[in-house]
């Protein structure tokens, strides 16, 4: 049975609450549907609750570089998975063209009809190979599942959360990867999070042991790709590997796996405003290129509705022409250009683009 996140009156996460129970609260008035940046279903009492009590509840982090599985579980069910789509790739290569367009300007700034000395050449203003600098694409993908796991808490109560770790081996002074995830770490403790870690053997032997299928193609929509491992890292606070004397180990403890609410999260892929375009147009001139900002007062990455035809269509604002919206899918895939009048705006951009669906059955197994 699938659990919906409940708020209390005043906005405070309580215990998830079967399906069942939530449709008889909504029918009788006790309770309204509320939105968030996720776009996970949940529910907000309008009664102040028989009790505030709620069991212990674990988030998992499995962190990869192109993509991230994160999971609610408590010891009687799995709460919720997700499936982070990360702009690694995105902002290295922004990155670079960022360098690029610099040095054009730069050189196009010096006159070399000077002597060397008398170029307009700018000395260096501070050091810049001192300090501890996280790369921006290490960083960015830190970023978003910390702002993930910041919304879950709003949804959901738990404090403990479990991030899997690597170690770099070998003899190199610098890894970005490890710099990046003792941040992440740093930054979910600041947020009040308690914290622990663990290594990708000991969740590989529990998923095992758990029969949570694994799927070879990491770049695979579904939770088997990394959810999974999110739920054999929370699970690990509630099951403990133990040596048996004479025999071979065992994992003491149990937790039931169930069906959850399961969602698909990446950045919008919003080009920002830059200087001007890169490439000059007849006369050497440059129109500008980039920015959130349409014509008919909507932002790229607003969550619209839009009709045409007669025909109702949800997505994300892309582009905008003089007289039409662009809109797309949650892949970012154009729908079509709607007329700017007949586009309805139903949440502002959160910098969040989320597909909610539910976790294939099949592909999890029942409680151990």
């Amino acid at each position: 049975m699938i659990r919906v996140p409940v708020l209390s009156p005043d906005g405070k996460p309580l215990m998830p609450a079967k399906a069942s129970r939530v449709r008889r609260w909504l029918k009788s008035g006790k309770a309204k549907v509320v939105h968030n940046d996720l776009g996970i279903f949940q529910v907000q009492l309008t009664e102040e609750p028989s009790g505030r009590e709620t069991q212990n509840i674990v988030a998992g982090i499995d962190p990869g570089k192109l993509f991230t599985g994160i999971a609610v579980q408590s010891r009687q069910a799995t709460l919720f998975l997700a499936h982070l789509k990360l702009v690694f790739k995105t902002v290295t290569k922004r990155m670079s063209q960022r360098a690029m367009m610099r040095r054009g300007r730069r050189g196009r700034r010096i006159n070399r009809k000077l002597p060397f000395n008398q170029r307009n050449h700018r000395e260096c203003r501070f050091d810049n190979r001192k300090g501890h600098k996280i790369p921006p694409s290490i960083r960015a993908n830190k970023q978003l599942a910390l702002r993930v796991i910041q919304e879950l808490g709003k949804i959901y109560p738990f404090t403990d959360v479990v991030v899997e770790v690597i170690k770099a081996r070998g003899d190199k002074g610098f890894s970005p990867a490890m710099v990046g995830q003792y941040w992440q770490i740093e930054q979910l403790e600041t947020n009040g999070y308690t914290v622990h870690t663990q290594e990708g053997w000991y969740t590989s032997t529990l998923r095992q042991y758990l029969g949570l299928p694994k799927s070879k193609n990491k770049a695979e929509s579904s939770p088997a790709a990394h959810a999974v491992d999110g739920i054999c890292l929370a699970a690990s606070r509630f099951m403990r590997y133990r040596q048996i004397k004479g025999r071979s180990g065992t994992f003491l403890g149990e937790i039931a796996v169930t069906p959850c609410q399961f969602a698909v999260i990446s950045r919008p892929p919003i080009c920002r405003r830059q200087l001007h375009l890169m490439m000059p147009s007849k006369g050497g001139k440059r129109r500008d290129y980039g920015g959130t900002v349409t014509r008919h007062g909507f932002r790229k990455g607003d969550y619209v509705k839009a009709i045409k035809a007669g025909v109702t269509h949800y997505g994300y604002v892309s582009g905008d022409t003089k007289t039409q919206v662009s809109v797309s899918d949650a892949s970012w895939k154009r729908i079509g250009r709607f007329t700017a009048s007949k586009v309805q705006l139903l949440q502002r951009n959160t910098g969040l683009v989320s597909t909610v669906g539910l976790s294939n059955l099949t592909t999890l197994s029942g409680a151990v």
